[in-house]
């Protein structure tokens, strides 16, 4: 492996931990990442931790600052009603074809995300809970069988995931995935489809649910800050 795959995979290491951090919650919305001490934390260079920020960035998760830090995106509810739309439009469709095309290995994974998202829930375990439905998404995509349409959710995976672990009620989602687990398991496109879309409805009620109980405002993705 040469120098430049040494770097990429460095990249891509710092990257996910941060990934994972932000969206866990464990680096807040407006706290700055400094690429001194993010080097110094995870044992690298600045090099790899500067190109994990632009991915980060690209992502939509952080905000680059000039010179050698960036900040943890505040999210508007503005970008969540924005990514509310969209879902309603790609997640149906995902269902829907996952439940047309899927196959019996593939549908053990997502039984296993499931069942792990299930149990989770039921001891009140938030982070592998969130984490499993996450996962849970991200499998039906890859169910269905649509490289477009797996770039067209790849595009928006981390703001998925961070949306996903919005709200308070574990056994309730996981409720609702074993109902869509059910419709792709019986190869039910139609009903994959109406229940994904009630689905994307739900969440976007527990999200606000959570946001509210947090006597905070809705957060979603945008920024809505004026530009110069």
């Amino acid at each position: 492996m040469g120098r430049a795959d040494d770097r990429e995979l460095e990249s891509s290491r710092v990257a996910s931990w941060l990934r994972d951090a932000i969206l866990d919650g464990d680096r807040e919305p407006g706290s700055k990442l400094i690429e001194r001490d993010l080097a110094s934390e995870f044992g690298v260079s600045r090099v790899p931790v500067r190109d994990a920020l632009k991915m980060l960035e690209a992502e939509g998760l952080v905000e680059l600052r000039p010179r050698t830090w960036a900040i943890v995106r505040e999210f508007t509810a503005a970008d969540l009603a924005d990514l509310d739309e969209v879902r309603q439009v790609l997640e149906p469709m995902a269902f829907r074809l996952a439940a047309e095309r899927h196959r019996r290995d593939g549908l053990d994974r997502l039984q296993l995300a499931l069942q792990e998202e299930q149990d989770s829930a039921a001891h009140d375990d938030r982070l592998i809970s969130r984490r499993a439905a996450a996962d849970f998404h991200e499998i039906v995509v890859e169910l269905a069988d649509n490289r477009l349409l797996a770039g067209l959710m790849q595009s928006i995976r981390s703001r998925l995931r961070w949306s996903l672990v919005q709200h308070d009620d574990l056994v309730h989602i996981a409720d609702e995935h074993v109902a869509l687990f059910e419709a792709i398991r019986d190869r039910d496109g139609d009903r994959a489809s109406r229940l994904a879309h009630a689905h994307v409805d739900s969440s976007r009620r527990e999200r606000l649910s959570h946001a509210a109980s947090l006597r905070l405002p809705p957060v979603s993705l945008r920024n809505d800050t004026p530009h110069s």
